[in-house]
């Protein structure tokens, strides 16, 4: 992979290049007991393959991120997302591609979590996500959940 650096990322950016690609990711909390949070392994031959990321992906033209997010985490890892909150926004510019990185806390869920698109899941803890390797952009987000007193886990009919 070429060489990044975080400091590069900007965060709740003011101003954005037109040539970006908008990404949802979600937070998905496994229980209030636990604490610990959904990751996903991104697949051989994508973009940062090998790195383990929050699920989500791609906003469609003319689709909303809040309607990105549910149509991904239900293609991705089998959940109907019933309330989501906006967590952060990270623009971040790789040397082949530049990403708005659209993070958002899942509230309340319902479905199994179960990947549907051969992908490697994990539930971790903070205290395990440097025994796993992730973007760059995704740094600020990790760091910022790591910092965050008011971390919304999941409610469940």
């Amino acid at each position: 992979m070429p060489n990044t650096v975080v400091e590069t990322a900007r965060i709740d950016p003011d101003r954005i290049d037109e040539d970006h690609v908008h990404v949802v990711a979600a937070i998905v909390w496994a229980s209030a007991a636990q604490k610990k949070f959904l990751i996903a392994q991104r697949p051989k031959g994508k973009h940062l393959e090998d790195y383990w990321e929050l699920p989500g992906g791609k906003v469609e033209d003319g689709e909303s991120a809040r309607d990105a997010l549910r149509r991904e985490l239900d293609e991705e890892i089998s959940i109907d997302v019933v309330a989501a909150e906006p967590f952060m926004r990270v623009y971040y510019r790789y040397p082949e591609r530049n990403v708005l990185l659209d993070t958002w806390t899942i509230a309340e869920y319902r479905g199994a979590v179960q990947a549907r698109e051969d992908q490697a899941l994990a539930w971790v803890g903070i205290d395990e996500l440097d025994g796993y390797r992730f973007p760059p952009a995704d740094k600020p987000i990790l760091d910022a959940i790591t910092n965050s007193e008011s971390a919304e886990t999941p409610r469940r009919p």
